[in-house]
């Protein structure tokens, strides 16, 4: 059952959709404002949020922006809704970050087609079983990684590591962000155990000229790649 978030300081607003949410089945979460909504996200994680652009205090779009510049909140689907329903609203509230904008009045089953629509694309899709970059594979089902067909021995933090990493090609990242998507945000770890991993997973391709694969972005982290 997936948890909606609502924050609206409007209870009666909050009632109607609650009770069309509810309906769909979905589990629900309230918040009359920013600060309220910001405890229960310490708590809870929701997998969407409804967010009224005009909170008192700290408004909607302040809050959307701060969601999306948190990394354990970054990939947090976001639906704003507001009475401001020009086209320059609109765009504003969508570069923020939010996923969705929804003028008032709305219908309920507006709301509920919309909030379906977006957790669909939020949706991550299912990780391919075998993975090839440069003649590097790695068989995420018999857990095994090979170079140009000839087995590569790598360790259980390293074959994560390197999973990430072959499974977002091309991309560079920091190191507070691979921590967070290897290691997990529950575990307290400094930001230069990657470092340490990473010249593992470099001693463990280089037999085979791999090591090249996994290169170091000056300024920012790494990132994995065939192109030089």
């Amino acid at each position: 059952m997936p948890t909606i978030l609502v924050i609206d300081d409007e209870p009666d607003i909050r009632e109607v959709m609650r009770f069309a949410l509810e309906s769909a089945e979905f589990r629900v979460l309230e918040a009359g404002h920013a600060d309220e909504a910001r405890k229960l996200l310490a708590s809870d994680q929701p997998d969407l949020i409804l967010l009224d652009w005009m909170l008192p205090g700290r408004s909607g779009l302040e809050l959307a922006q701060q969601l999306k510049q948190n990394p354990k909140t970054r990939g947090l689907p976001i639906i704003m809704i507001s009475a401001r329903g020009e086209e320059e609203d609109r765009v504003k509230g969508l570069d923020t970050g939010a996923d969705d904008y929804i003028a008032k009045p709305f219908s309920p089953r507006e709301m509920i087609a919309r909030t379906k629509a977006v957790l669909r694309r939020a949706k991550p899709s299912e990780p391919a079983d075998e993975i090839e970059i440069g003649g590097l594979r790695i068989d995420n089902i018999g857990h095994r990684v090979s170079a140009n067909g000839r087995p590569v021995e790598v360790a259980p933090t390293e074959y994560r590591l390197l999973h990430f990493f072959m499974t977002h090609a091309d991309r560079a990242f920091s190191r507070s962000q691979l921590l967070d998507q290897v290691w997990g945000d529950q575990v307290y770890v400094e930001e230069r155990t990657v470092d340490v991993h990473v010249r593992r997973l470099r001693k463990a391709l280089e037999p085979t000229r791999h090591d090249g694969l996994l290169q170091t972005v000056r300024g920012v982290g790494y990132r994995f790649s065939d192109k030089t």
